[in-house]
């Protein structure tokens, strides 16, 4: 089994990914215990001293200036039960798996004061696959408080959790995964839940799914560009130096890698094509760009310390914070998701201009047998739901908010919201690649005599093992969803 360590730094991606899909296990650097025990101390140190610690003897939010004295593991307990406000039905296992490998990896980082045993109790939990049952509402990117609060009372035993695929009161799934249920120590409750775990963790593998898909995305455009006969002059390196736009040259440069060897290079060209393949490397340079930026959002957040209140360990201070707040995590999946509905609108008018008229050189609807056969014609309505359907979520969602909290909270980021559609239009995305592969495939077999570049010609084979070639009517939406199931795998990588 391979396993994951956390050192505090350096956490990525492909960390979450391994944590949340691919059975990996974590373990704590020996530094990271070491901070956490720093960042303790002067935490005690702090409140035994008289500091006002929000969360630790303080109310939250409106109740801010309401001292708290006495059981402080009650308060805690009492914090954590009085978030547990969320609604919706409860997120998949792997997103769960990956929230909590977030919060794990940002409580690492060292600022939270949380215990040290309550770290250990809730990487366990993780190890153990105890998977609380996190409902999908109740962010608004101000922290992921109510919907984090799912996940730290399966920790002291409240609630649900998933265990050995069977939901489980939260003690008793514990109890199976030979656990106990852990005692909050003052300010473990607030260092569990006041964080953007879930935008984070969600964001994490939206992102790695966002990154194969591109890869499909290119290779779909590239069949494309043989099947239509597009011009490949208009991806020379001049060309794209002549404008350097965010991604443009590198999107020109694997774009004219694939065709290398096509017979394109050797016959009469159109003088411009449709603008969707003529401009694709613009477009997908802008995706690519969006891409790269969600994902350094991501990363910082996953080592950084987004605390309120912050333990500073080196200047041995607590201090509020508003470090919790993502408001650049949710405008670069904003912009992701723009870019991504850029793209696919793109691919969905390539669609469009193959399955058309036969002005490309093209039989009429991509039928070789043409007369009354529709070919591919009645899939356009397909792939303009799909767009359009795609076209809505890519619609901003951060602005949408109310103040909170007696009017303490009167600014969000919608983080959550952002990430979860921006999810759901990767799903849409898929379909409309494999639509356009689909047909782009029928495309380069009604060319006699065409020969595909090195790098198109395997995505050809691809989609010809789950399609076969449209000979007569048949229903394509079977073949369309065939190759869509598989755009995740790892077959079009590279």
């Amino acid at each position: 089994m391979t396993t994951i360590v956390l050192t505090g730094a350096g956490f990525a991606i492909a960390d979450i990914v391994a944590l949340a899909r691919g059975g990996a296990a974590l373990a704590a650097a020996p530094q990271v215990g070491e901070k956490l025990r720093r960042a303790r101390k002067i935490l005690e140190t702090a409140a035994a001293a008289g500091q006002k610690i929000y969360g630790l003897n303080t109310g939250l939010g409106a109740n801010l200036n309401t001292s708290v004295a006495g059981d402080f593991a009650a308060f805690q307990r009492q914090l954590v039960r009085g978030r547990a406000m969320g609604l919706g039905a409860s997120l998949p296992s792997e997103i769960v798996r990956a929230v909590i490998a977030a919060r794990l990896a940002m409580l690492a980082v060292g600022g939270s004061g949380i215990s040290p045993s309550t770290f250990e109790a809730l990487a366990a939990m993780l190890n153990a696959r105890v998977h609380p049952l996190i409902p999908a509402f109740g962010s608004i990117g101000a922290g992921d408080l109510v919907m984090l609060a799912a996940m730290a009372r399966a920790l002291i035993g409240e609630g649900q959790a998933e265990y050995g695929g069977q939901i489980h009161e939260a003690a008793e799934a514990l109890a199976l995964a030979g656990l106990r249920p852990v005692t909050l120590a003052p300010k473990d409750g607030l260092s569990l839940m006041n964080a953007s775990a879930v935008s984070v963790g969600q964001g994490a593998l939206a992102i790695a799914d966002a990154q194969k898909l591109f890869v499909a995305q290119r290779r779909a455009a590239a069949l494309s560009f043989e099947a239509l006969g597009g011009n490949p002059l208009i991806l020379s390196p001049p060309v794209q130096r002549a404008r350097p736009a965010a991604g443009q040259a590198e999107e020109a440069a694997a774009m004219l890698a694939m065709l290398e060897g096509s017979s394109l290079f050797e016959t009469q060209v159109a003088l411009q094509d449709p603008l969707s393949l003529r401009c694709v490397a613009s477009i997908h340079g802008a995706l690519s760009a969006a891409l790269q930026a969600a994902e350094e959002a991501v990363e910082i957040e996953l080592n950084s310390a987004s605390d309120n209140p912050l333990v500073l360990v080196e200047e041995g201070v607590v201090l509020s914070t508003g470090n919790f707040h993502t408001a650049s995590l949710a405008l670069r999946f904003e912009t992701l998701g723009l870019a991504i509905a850029q793209g696919a609108l793109a691919s969905a008018a390539r669609f469009i201009q193959l399955t058309g008229s036969a002005r490309h050189g093209l039989p009429r609807y991509l039928s070789p047998v043409g007369g009354a056969s529709a070919g591919f014609v009645p899939m356009q309505k397909t792939v303009t739901a799909l767009a359009a359907a795609l076209r809505h979520k890519a619609n901003p969602i951060l602005l949408d908010f109310h103040p909170v909290s007696e009017g303490v909270e009167d600014h969000a980021t919608q983080s959550v919201l952002v990430v979860q559609k921006s999810a759901e239009m990767l799903d849409l995305w898929r379909q409309l690649i494999a639509c356009e592969m689909l047909a782009a495939a029928q495309g380069v077999d009604l060319r006699p005599g065409h020969r595909c570049g090195q790098g198109v010609a395997p995505v050809h084979a691809f989609v010809r093992r789950l399609a076969p070639r449209l000979d007569e009517d048949r229903p394509l939406g079977e073949d369309a969803a065939a190759i869509a199931e598989r755009l995740l795998s790892d077959d079009l990588r590279g």
